[in-house]
């Protein structure tokens, strides 16, 4: 039960949440796996041995499971509870090395830090970026005010072609931004030492941007109680859109 909603909202989430249908363990074990996963640099064996200290037995390869299916479904569900992006989008692009092939990871964040999309690709050609940018205005449903960008001519061809009539800035010293949103990722990446392949990294990444951020309210602009305050209210949030009470603490 959800306390503190209405009995409509509890329908609205209840309808929201995943299916844990069939499942052995139950829906408290389940998405503290997948928080567990997704917020600090774990190791599938490591939230295993976490769990097992608390005294529940589940193997890492069904936790790896679980974050398949229900990471991306989290990710979603989070992103729709916030904010509309504002108008004044930051892109940028870094290389990732996948097998020893080298990728790169395309970026978009709005003025507040939030990551609209990620996409992985080959290249950081026109057709790369044109890719990205209808990618972005279809999964936002919006057009910007203004785009910001590094200095590579992609960009500026790829919007010349797709949105002209955006203002678009290109500065280097502009995208701070976007460049450390990259951050989290790079040491993400450091940890699995490497992802095993494109659709792998795409899936991963996609969850991972939608539930990291929702447990960093960015800790070092706030006061230690107002801290506490936030984290409280991001949980309770959590625990809202994957249906579950919270796991108990240990005595």
């Amino acid at each position: 039960m959800i306390f503190g909603l209405s009995v409509g909202e509890r329908v609205l989430v209840s309808l929201s949440t995943p299916s844990y249908a069939n499942h052995r363990y139950p829906v408290e074990v389940i998405s503290h796996c997948v928080w567990l996963y997704f917020r600090f640099p774990l190791s599938f064996r490591e939230v295993e041995e976490l769990m097992l200290e608390r005294g529940v037995v589940v193997s890492y390869e069904t936790i790896r499971r679980w974050c398949l299916k229900f990471g991306q479904a989290y990710a979603n569900a989070l992103r729709r509870r916030r904010p509309r992006p504002g108008d004044k989008w930051h892109l940028d692009e870094v290389f990732i090395k996948i097998n020893g092939q080298l990728k790169y990871l395309w970026r978009a964040v709005d003025a507040d830090g939030d990551v609209l999309d990620i996409l992985v690709q080959n290249r950081r050609d026109k057709a790369a970026a044109r890719r990205f940018f209808r990618r972005l205005l279809t999964r936002t449903g919006r057009v910007p005010r203004v785009i910001v960008t590094d200095k590579l001519r992609s960009y500026g061809a790829a919007h010349r072609e797709v949105m002209p009539s955006v203002e678009h800035r290109s500065h280097k010293g502009l995208n701070n931004r976007a460049e450390n949103s990259h951050q989290p990722t790079r040491q993400r990446e450091r940890a699995m030492k490497g992802f095993r392949g494109p659709g792998s990294a795409q899936r991963f990444l996609s969850a991972f941007t939608g539930i990291s951020p929702h447990f960093r309210p960015g800790r070092h602009l706030m006061t230690a109680a107002r801290n506490r305050l936030e984290m409280t209210i991001r949980f309770t949030i959590w625990n809202q859109i994957t249906g579950s009470t919270g796991l108990p603490a240990t005595t």
